[in-house]
């Protein structure tokens, strides 16, 4: 399935996404309001919402709703640096040395956004993009085995872990400069795992006003989700709903010679296969 959050009557309705429609599953609001309790629902919320989706009651264009956020507020957001192979050769030109382990960061829950909605840069004047695919964590698990993983995802999404760098270069840390408000666009759907079989062949791509600027595939990751998974869940429980950034291709704008970064008026697109794109210009 593929399910969105959208407004309708000025309220968040959940939406099964349909080809170029959306199904409404307002007839199991009573149940599941929320998208996070509908994957806290499991298997039983997810044959109502096919139920539903089979029926087609109601259906509204695609390209007339006004999408939300497909994950209102995760708990935990949380970003791994340097994971491609060709990104960290892209890294190590600029002088950052290759990470010895999986290198994570936070990015504030308060950072996302929804898959259109308009980049604040704040006090950035060096702004970059960062196409990644995000999974949506459904059983909650610690100490997680790699091969079993894959039972703990519900979904995959796509994100732009957007960054300043000129406030990354403030701090040894960079979770203020990947946390401003709107640097966390997800969407524009979630697609439950059972349609992608395997994560780690997805053409994933950004593209600048028109210019592909990273142009990849997951296959390119150093840790594998499940290598990630494993990782996190040693020592922290991840929690139902939770998103995790995995990484992101070569082709950002602070690996341009010159450096290029986003200004006023920017379109930047996101995109990965078997998901969709998300689209989101800068104020």
């Amino acid at each position: 399935m593929r399910l969105v959050r959208y407004r309708h009557d000025g309220k968040p309705w959940l939406g099964s996404l349909v080809r170029d429609y959306i199904v409404p599953l307002n007839a199991i609001a009573n149940y599941f309001p929320t998208m996070l309790s509908l994957i806290e629902g499991g298997p039983v919320a997810l044959e109502m919402a096919h139920e539903l989706t089979a029926k087609g009651a109601d259906a509204v264009a695609y390209d007339t709703a006004s999408l939300l956020c497909p994950v209102e507020r995760p708990g935990k957001f949380l970003a791994i640096g340097m994971n491609y192979q060709k990104h960290i050769a892209e890294a190590e030109k600029l002088g950052v040395p290759p990470p010895v382990n999986q290198a994570w960061f936070n990015k504030q829950s308060s950072c996302v956004a929804a898959p259109y909605a308009a980049i604040d840069p704040g006090p950035s004047v060096a702004l970059d993009y960062e196409v990644e695919l995000a999974v949506v964590i459904g059983r909650p698990g610690r100490s997680i085995a790699k091969e079993q993983a894959a039972n703990h995802v519900f979904g995959y999404t796509v994100t732009n872990d957007v960054s300043a760098r000129d406030w990354q270069a403030h701090s040894p840390t960079v979770t203020v400069s990947k946390s401003f408000d709107t640097f966390g666009p997800l969407g524009p759907c979630i697609v439950t795992r059972d349609e992608i079989p395997d994560p780690h062949n997805l053409r994933l791509k950004s593209v600048v006003n028109g210019e592909v600027r990273q142009d990849g595939n997951t296959g390119d990751m150093l840790y594998s989700i499940w290598d990630q998974i494993a990782y996190l869940s040693a020592g922290m429980t991840l929690e139902t709903g939770d998103v995790l950034a995995t990484g992101t291709p070569s082709g950002v704008g602070i690996g341009q010679n010159p450096p290029v970064f986003l200004k006023s008026g920017d379109r930047v697109r996101c995109e990965i296969e078997k998901i969709g794109f998300i689209e989101n210009v800068i104020k």
